[in-house]
Formats: structure tokens, sequence, C-alpha cells
């Protein structure tokens, strides 16, 4: 399943990067992390991994590991994850008049074949408004 957002953030490229690799600060933002942390001993470049836990319903119920593969500050971050539910995250931030074009693409599958990807139909739709409130949070709190 693949699922894509794009959102206008009111501030350059830079102040975009940092504030979205703020890790530990991703909850106040994106919806569906209750807490994030860095487990590994750097928290830039390739390799860093992770630890997010997910809230499924509102409530706190999945841990999953996430894993820095590609790196190009300022503008493109991909990150693989590797629990239960699998894919590939991708962070672009585009230069735009002073401000920065953000566009957040996911791609997840489930282990299971058929029946995960009847999940996956069923959950697109509340992963696409998730993901789009929480890049309007994003935006507003850059403001």
């Amino acid at each position: 399943m693949k699922v894509h957002v794009t959102v206008l953030l009111p501030v350059g490229v830079e102040m975009a990067w940092a504030r979205l690799l703020d890790w530990e600060r991703q909850p106040e933002w994106m919806g569906d992390a209750a807490t994030v942390r860095v487990i590994t001993p750097q928290r830039e470049g390739p390799g860093v991994r992770i630890a997010v836990r997910t809230k499924i319903l509102g409530f706190p119920l999945l841990t999953d590991t996430l894993e820095v593969t590609e790196w190009d500050p300022p503008t493109r971050l991909v990150m693989v994850r590797r629990g239960f539910v699998r894919g590939r995250g991708e962070w672009r931030l585009d230069p735009t008049d002073g401000a920065t074009t953000f566009i957040w693409r996911e791609e997840i599958r489930m282990p299971l074949p058929l029946l995960g990807e009847l999940v996956l139909r069923l959950y697109r739709p509340f992963l696409r408004r998730l993901m789009r409130r929480s890049v309007v949070r994003l935006a507003a709190a850059l403001r």
C-alpha cells in the first residue's frame, strides 16, 4: 500500500529539516507516535535507528523500529520499517519561495499476503487522514 501527503511549511529547508529530525519531539506533530527515541549512538546519517511507540486507535500498543537507509540533508531522508508491519518511508523537502514543500511518502506491507493486503486497503484512508493531520500540525508548529 502506498500513501503520500504534501504540505507547504512556512520556513526554509534548513529549519524544516532540523524540526523533522528533532526525533524526540516528533510526537508533538505526528498523530500516531506516542514516543520516539533514538536507539543508536549516532543521531544522524545512514544507520540511525529509532524506536517509535505507535498508537493504534489512540492507545500506544506497538513499538516499531525504523532505520535510516538514505540521508541527503537537508532535502531527503528514507527510512525502512522492520517490525510486523514492514515498509519504507521517505521525506522530501523542496525549497519553495522562502518556504518548503514537504512530501511524505509511505509504502507499507504486512507479512500475511492476502489478509494483510485487505487490512491495509481498509486502513489506507485512515492512514492518509492521519498523515495529513500530522503535516498540518507540523506546519502550524513552525509558524
